[in-house]
């Protein structure tokens, strides 16, 4: 499968998000505001949330049409296989969340900041998968989804990884890492997005009509994260209306993109 310049800058879109972000800690001289963080959190929350419906499970069940009233079982089996790819990755990966204090996964010697990176780096995976299926549904010419789509997916994750980015490099410098280390970090984290992108492109090349059940696999795998990091992290201390209204936007921003663009 031959992958063209304009697919290539498509994978590469949401890392430039979060490398963004992390650029602040380059210019900021202090930590984020928490109520400014938990509007972060709830915005990047919306995004993923509505990009996993319009750009992902409902394009999987179009595409099933054939099956009939079970159109829904790729879509079904899909989900159901990304939620349990990223909890068996929660359980294994040692990794802290942001203002966590006990670190998950196996047991590790690894420092905080480390960890706080490979927390960011575990949930950018399901991203990049997104975008990699996406872009490869473009690539064999699948109808359900054009070109115009997998940007508008790529740009609106690009969009929630620029406070992600912010959000992990920011609290390194707190914790005394220099700021250098601290925006390498959080750069770093935003690799693994066109790394799981390529590779699923590979994947969905090899097995094209395997298109339907990995879409509904990265959108499995997005709210996992959504729900088991993200939202708790942003109603954090009972304080819960900057994320309330963070994911609101998020959420319409992204939908709105998604209808008038994809």
């Amino acid at each position: 499968m031959v992958i063209d310049m304009d697919i290539f800058i498509g994978l590469m879109i949401p890392f430039f998000g979060t490398f963004a972000g992390a650029a602040c800690v380059l210019f900021m001289r202090n930590a984020l505001n928490k109520q400014v963080e938990k509007v972060l959190l709830g915005f990047a929350s919306g995004v993923m949330v509505a990009a996993s419906v319009w750009s992902l499970l409902l394009p999987a069940i179009d595409m099933s049409a054939g099956y009939g009233k079970f159109a829904f079982v790729p879509a079904a089996v899909g989900f159901s296989a990304g939620i349990a790819f990223l909890y068996g990755l929660d359980k294994l990966i040692p990794h802290l969340h942001l203002g966590g204090r006990k670190p998950e996964g196996i047991k590790s010697s690894l420092t905080k900041t480390t960890m706080l990176a490979l927390a960011v780096t575990l949930h950018n995976i399901p991203e990049g998968m997104a975008v990699g299926v996406v872009f490869a549904g473009v690539l064999s010419g699948n109808q359900e989804i054009t070109m115009a789509g997998a940007y508008t997916l790529a740009v609106g994750i690009a969009i929630q990884n620029f406070p992600e980015g912010a959000i992990i490099s920011m609290p390194m410098k707190s914790n005394g890492s220099r700021k250098g280390r601290a925006f390498a970090y959080g750069a770093l984290s935003g690799a693994v997005e066109p790394a799981a992108a390529f590779i699923t492109i590979l994947i969905t090349g090899v097995i094209e009509k395997a298109l339907p059940f990995l879409l509904a696999f990265a959108a499995g795998a997005m709210l996992f994260v959504v729900v088991e990091e993200l939202i708790p992290e942003a109603s954090a201390d009972g304080d819960s209306d900057g994320a309330t209204l963070g994911f609101a936007a998020g959420f319409l921003i992204m939908m709105i993109l998604d209808v008038t663009l994809g």
